[in-house]
């Protein structure tokens, strides 16, 4: 897939999984988010491999990330997104948002899902709304499985 770049002042966004710093967006994930609290850094790199990534970076320095899950035609699912603390503010989450959605390899999709408890009001911006019938939605769910004690990290390699 073609390596896409948006630049504004600054700032870049990049689709460039070369561009990213694996050490910063697993500190942030693994130790800043309840959702990936104590992903193994083999986990989340595994992840980042299977994924269209996109980097947030001011000058050189990332501070902000989101990849995106997808058969690129009638699919996608939005996770890991973040921007640095310092960085907020800015406009830049809805930048990088806006940028996702425009991609070209994800035009034309029947449905985008995003699992979010922060930042509603960003997302509905671009179309999201809640899940109208939640209960045809099924899950399995394991919320532990970062846990170093948790047998059953088939991930912790």
């Amino acid at each position: 897939m073609k390596i896409r770049e948006a630049h504004r002042n600054d700032y870049t966004i990049s689709t460039d999984k070369d561009k990213l710093d694996i050490l910063n967006i697993h500190k942030f994930l693994a130790n800043e988010t309840d959702w990936a609290n104590g992903i193994p850094i083999n986990t989340l790199k595994t992840s980042i491999e299977n994924s269209l990534n996109f980097g947030l970076y001011y000058e050189n320095k990332q501070i902000g990330f989101a990849r995106i899950i997808s058969d690129y035609s009638t699919i996608a699912y939005l996770g890991d997104v973040y921007v640095l603390k310092e960085y907020r503010g800015k406009g830049l989450s809805k930048w990088l948002i806006n940028e996702i959605m425009e991609h070209p390899n994800l035009q034309g999709l029947r449905r985008w899902i995003l699992l979010t408890d922060t930042a509603e009001w960003l997302y509905k911006k671009f179309g999201f709304t809640e899940i109208p019938n939640p209960e045809f939605y099924m899950e399995k769910h394991n919320p532990n499985v970062y846990n170093a004690t948790d047998k059953t990290n088939a991930n912790n390699v």
